[in-house]
């Protein structure tokens, strides 16, 4: 009996249903450790873990999106299939089914081995490492047992389970991606908690300048114009979202405060600034910063809802006036 003919309509069915299938997996799997990393901070990290930074936006819209077409492509192949029988022995269909199940048995085997390296080298099993090793446990296995079952004609001969585990998958991804609201919020809130993270962004930069004018002047600015330099430092930034002057005040010979108005409260880990000093022997021309470069200041940005004024006090020693 001659082997069947794989026409482009399979190829590219198949090859379509391969891609999405493998990078609906990779997103979720991603996605999942974007929520670990959130829940379980990393305390030696000088970074903040800021989900509105993170690839978690994305890893969301491509499961949204991907994971559809994937079971609109395998429905289209199934369908095909029981047209003609013959479908199920085409080359591209094993090739896929056989290149899967080695990545899983590859991924089992990897996700192992680390886990064994970790605990054999003495290093510290945190929480957050040993979830991670399950989930990609988890995942892989379920590929695996999946696909081996659909290479055995398993899913044929029990087609209602099949369709449960089809369900299953479905409901899954929705749960994944609902997780996803709780941690990031919804898109309007995203909105906001992007506007209050770049007022602070904008208050590290105007801090900045009010440091660098003292080193200058041993004096403080006696308003926030004076600040407004375009050669030295740029345009005096504004509020992202009423387009309005940050509010300053000098409130001593080294003390001043910054106000903004924030929409929401800052989450607990949202801002982990370190205690890096400013140490400064020159003049230095402060530039504007993102959220990751404001996490290397010593003070502390944590904020609650409406007007909210930091103060913050000039150390001479740790940012001595600059010599003429």
């Amino acid at each position: 009996m001659d082997k069947p003919k794989t026409t482009p309509k399979d190829f590219f069915l198949w090859a379509g249903a391969i891609i999405t299938f493998y990078w609906s997996v990779i997103a979720t799997i991603l996605l999942i450790f974007e929520y670990i990393n959130y829940t379980f901070p990393n305390p030696l990290s000088y970074l903040p873990v800021n989900p509105y930074d993170s690839g978690i936006s994305y890893e969301m819209a491509s499961i949204i999106v991907l994971l559809p077409i994937y079971m609109l492509l395998v429905r289209l192949i199934r369908s095909d299939a029981i047209r003609d029988s013959s479908r199920n022995e085409i080359w591209v269909r094993r090739w896929a089914i056989l290149l899967t199940l080695f990545l899983a048995g590859v991924a089992i085997a990897v996700d192992l081995i680390t886990l064994l390296t970790t605990f054999l080298g003495g290093e510290e099993l945190t929480t957050a490492f040993l979830l991670k090793v399950l989930v990609i446990l988890l995942v892989a296995a379920g590929v695996f047992m999946h696909f081996i079952a659909d290479l055995k004609g398993y899913w044929d001969t029990f087609p209602m389970r099949k369709r449960a585990v089809s369900i299953g998958v479905a409901v899954l991804a929705v749960a994944v991606i609902g997780a996803g609201f709780f941690i990031v919020g919804t898109p309007a809130q995203a909105r906001l908690a992007r506007f209050d993270v770049q007022k602070v962004n904008n208050l590290y930069d105007i801090q900045n300048r009010v440091i660098n004018y003292w080193q200058l002047k041993q004096k403080l600015p006696g308003a926030i114009t004076e600040l407004a330099d375009p050669i030295k430092y740029g345009p005096l930034p504004l509020d992202p979202q009423t387009g309005e002057s940050y509010k300053y005040e000098a409130t001593g010979k080294l003390t001043f405060k910054l106000c903004a108005t924030f929409n929401a409260q800052s989450r607990e880990n949202q801002y982990a600034y370190s205690a890096v000093p400013s140490v400064t022997s020159e003049p230095m021309v402060p530039v504007r910063v993102d959220e990751k470069m404001a996490a290397m200041t010593q003070d502390d940005w944590q904020h609650g809802s409406g007007e909210v004024c930091f103060d913050r006090t000039i150390d001479p020693i740790l940012n001595p006036p600059f010599t003429k």
